[in-house]
This record gives structure tokens, C-alpha cells and sequence, in this order.
């Protein structure tokens, strides 16, 4: 079988292997506190261009989501996101179930626009009734965002200036931020995320970990923000896991080097489809490809192939799915060709 289902199929990047056998029998304290974590707090400031942001490693992206959002929002306040965002969609009700509701705009390619943001709120505080109704406490985006589209460095400026007006945290999800950080296409940097937000979190499970994320405050965490992760039990006693992880990625540029594997995979594959003349859902132009098929094939193709179900188009077509990753081999993007 090929794999194309998602982006962690894969285990973890072998210097990061190579790095727990090395540090295996070391004694270290725990719950973030060991060398290793520090180590790679300094490294993810230096990148970040942040020398005092806050850095705290968390396990998946749903639990860095359901923490950080959690953390930020008071009892009556929910989060605004696109329609088609990860806590809108496919984190179970993650966000709800904490006592916040997901606060739903209307979205381009997965993407929020400055202006959907600044005509919700202000309609919310013209509301003469707003006092009875659900607080908008900070704004989410994802980069990619849910459809592997990007935002340019002025759109998430322009957000964040609308956020900055109203007083709203801007939380960026980074679950595949190396992907879109390493993108050709992109003008937004890893310091334009840390200047633009007020917090976000660099994605590792999906780009070479074996697991964790790491959560960055640029200018500074909330107090006792710690606490709340371990309340939330999310606090992992065995921080050097994560720590060890994301040192290795900030060492020599790895994390970007890696990443761009599954852009040049994902463009062969992508060439591939539009000189076959399959349509595409919507032209992302990261790791994440959307292509409609007609059922009947699609039925056939998952014989030999492992991919993601995306949405019903219409009684005959179906789209779908296709992911690669730092691992993917190019060979097997070339199987998948001959398939298609």
C-alpha cells in the first residue's frame, strides 16, 4: 500500500532517534525543567527573533489548542475561527467541551480576512444585547491553515491590527507551520508569526517529531501559565522528550530543511494531477492536496492506496485528501502517478 493519508504516518526524523539514544541514560529533573527544554527554548528564540518570549512544550495539537485557548478566555468569552478551522471542525468539540464555544466567520480557502473579522465585531458591540451573548475573547487562524492555503505578511497584519483595536489575543495554530514557513510561495517568516501574534505554537508532530508542540508567548505567558497546563493535565513529567525533540529541530535549520521534502513531493504529485486533468477543491499550495475523484475510481484507487476522505462533492464525485510529509519518498509519489 502507499501512504498519503497524512502527515505523521511516519515516526520521527532519525536524528531525533539518534538524539534519545544518545541522552537515554542521562539523569535529568523533570516537567520541562532539564537542559535539553532550555536548550531549545533559547534556540526557538533566536529563530523567532523573540530573546524573552515564554516557551512551553505541549504533546498534539488538540491539547495545545484546548490549553492555550482555555487559558486565554474568561468564563463568558469564545474564540473566533473560520468556518473550516481545526477547532471548528475536527477537534471533537474540544473548545466546547472546556466551557468555550467556537465562534464561527465566514472563510476563503480556509482563510480568515482582517475585514470578516472587524465586521464581527463591530456588529457584536453594536448589538444593543450583547451583554446576553457569547463574549468574542481572541481570534484563531492556522497556518496553513485547514485547506494547506497561506496567509501573506499583510493579511496577518492586517488581523492582527484589527485584534490589536479591539484588545483580542491572535493565536496563530502552527500544527504544519514548517511547511508553510518553507513554502517558495510564502513572504512570511517564523519572526513575521512571532511579531504579528501574541502567541502560536510551532508544529512538531506533523513535521518530524514523534510527538509535542511547542507553544510561544513573544512577549510574555500568561501568569502561572504552567500551572494551567498541568490542571489541564498536559504537563508531560518526562518534559525531556519534548525537549530533546525540538532541540534537534533547531539545530543546523532542520526543521525547515526537512519540511521542504513535502513540498517537492507534494509539487511532482500536484503537476501530476493538473496534466491529467483532474479538478482540484482548492489550490493549496503546501503539503495537503485536495483533488476530486469520481467515486467509482476512487473506490479502486483505495485498494492500493491510503488517503483522507475530505467532503461529499456531489452522487458521483468525492474529494479527497492526498498528504506528504518530510518522509515521503519520491518513488512512491511516482507509483501513485502511474496509478492515477
Amino acid at each position: 500500500m502507499l501512504f498519503f493519508e497524512n502527515d505523521y504516518c511516519e515516526g520521527a526524523h532519525p536524528s531525533i532517534l539518534q538524539k534519545f539514544l544518545d541522552t537515554n541514560l542521562e539523569k535529568l529533573p523533570g516537567y520541562g525543567t532539564d537542559t535539553y527544554c532550555e536548550s531549545a527554548r533559547e534556540k526557538i528564540r533566536q529563530a523567532c527573533g523573540c530573546p524573552e518570549a515564554d516557551v512551553f512544550f505541549l504533546m498534539g495539537g488538540t491539547q495545545t489548542n484546548a490549553v492555550v485557548i482555555g487559558s486565554l478566555l474568561k468564563s463568558y468569552e469564545g474564540v473566533l475561527a473560520a468556518s473550516t478551522g481545526h477547532v471548528s471542525l475536527h477537534e471533537a468539540g474540544a473548545i466546547e467541551h472546556a466551557g468555550h464555544k467556537v465562534l464561527e466567520l465566514p472563510q476563503q480557502d480556509g482563510k480568515l480576512s482582517a475585514a470578516a473579522v472587524d465586521q464581527y465585531l463591530k456588529r457584536f458591540y453594536q448589538d444593543e444585547n450583547h451583554e446576553h451573548m457569547v463574549f468574542p475573547g481572541m481570534v484563531y487562524l492556522s497556518h496553513p491553515t485547514e485547506y494547506g492555503t497561506l496567509y501573506t505578511r499583510k493579511e496577518l497584519e492586517d488581523i492582527a491590527q484589527v485584534c490589536r483595536r479591539y484588545q483580542l489575543p491572535l493565536y496563530l495554530d502552527g500544527a504544519r507551520l514548517g511547511y508553510g514557513l518553507a513554502c517558495p510561495e510564502t513572504d512570511v517568516s517564523l519572526e513575521d508569526v512571532a511579531r504579528c501574534t501574541d502567541v502560536f505554537y510551532i508544529g512538531g508532530t506533523k513535521v518530524g517529531a514523534l510527538c509535542g508542540e511547542a507553544v510561544v508567548f513573544p512577549r510574555k505567558a500568561p501568569a502561572h501559565f504552567m500551572t494551567m497546563i498541568k490542571q489541564r493535565g498536559a504537563l508531560l513529567a518526562k518534559g525531556r522528550l519534548l525537549g530533546i525533540q525540538f532541540d534537534t529541530l533547531f539545530t543546523d535549520n532542520l526543521y525547515l530543511s526537512i519540511s521542504q521534502n513535502a513540498l517537492r513531493t507534494a509539487a511532482v504529485l500536484k503537476q501530476a494531477l493538473r496534466e491529467k486533468g483532474y479538478p482540484f477543491l482548492v489550490d493549496s499550495p503546501t503539503n495537503q492536496i485536495f483533488v476530486i475523484l469520481e467515486n467509482a475510481f476512487l473506490e479502486r484507487l483505495r485498494t492500493q492506496v491510503v488517503f483522507s476522505f475530505w467532503e461529499t462533492v456531489d452522487e458521483n464525485h468525492t474529494a479527497v485528501r492526498f498528504a506528504t510529509s518530510w518522509a515521503t519518498r519520491m518513488e512512491d509519489v511516482e507509483a501513485l502517478i502511474r496509478l492515477l
